[in-house]
């Protein structure tokens, strides 16, 4: 199995649990539970990409543990702390019309009706909206960051993830 050039991170090893090798994973998907549903997955390990299998998964308290194929003591499965799991890109569920991955997001270029602003380098999840952070660079009007709400039709306008463009209706001096 070839590791995939197009991966996305769903989910990051955040410690581990028990003597036998579990891990706790923090899940990047809605429901977090999905990170389990995924038949490939990699990690992000130093410079280099590897393929893992979870055997078995499962909520504990507020979170989620794990047990990766193959690693059956504490020792091995601390080697994995803090690397991201990664699946290939087109593993991801198909999305309905004008719904978008925060992935797709980031990277795009920011405007307004006649300024750019700057281009998306995160999102964040705030509980009342998603919010996008978008940094000025050589080509917008100024080097300051924003965080502008998700909120279509009302400050998002339009996107193309083709072009990787996204237009708002968002005051500059905020």
């Amino acid at each position: 199995m070839g590791i995939p050039t197009d991966t996305v991170v769903i989910g990051k090893i955040v410690g581990v649990h028990g003597v036998k090798g579990w891990v706790k994973v923090y899940s990047y998907t809605e429901p977090m539970s999905n990170i389990f549903e995924y038949a490939e997955c990699y990690l992000k390990r130093g410079q280099g990409v590897q393929a893992i299998e979870f055997d078995n998964g499962k909520r504990q308290g507020k979170g989620l543990i794990a047990h990766i194929k193959g690693v059956d003591d504490r020792d091995l499965a601390a080697t994995y702390n803090q690397c991201d799991v990664l699946v290939a890109a087109d593993a991801l569920p198909a999305l309905e019309q004008e719904d978008y991955y925060w992935h797709q997001l980031e990277g795009c270029a920011v405007f307004t009706a006649k300024q750019r602003l700057g281009v998306v380098t995160a999102m964040m999840a705030t509980g009342a909206n998603d919010v996008l952070c978008v940094k000025g660079d050589d080509s917008s009007i100024d080097r300051k960051e924003r965080l502008i709400p998700w909120v279509p039709e009302q400050f998002v306008i339009k996107v193309d993830i083709v072009a990787k463009r996204i237009d708002v209706d968002w005051d500059p001096e905020f």
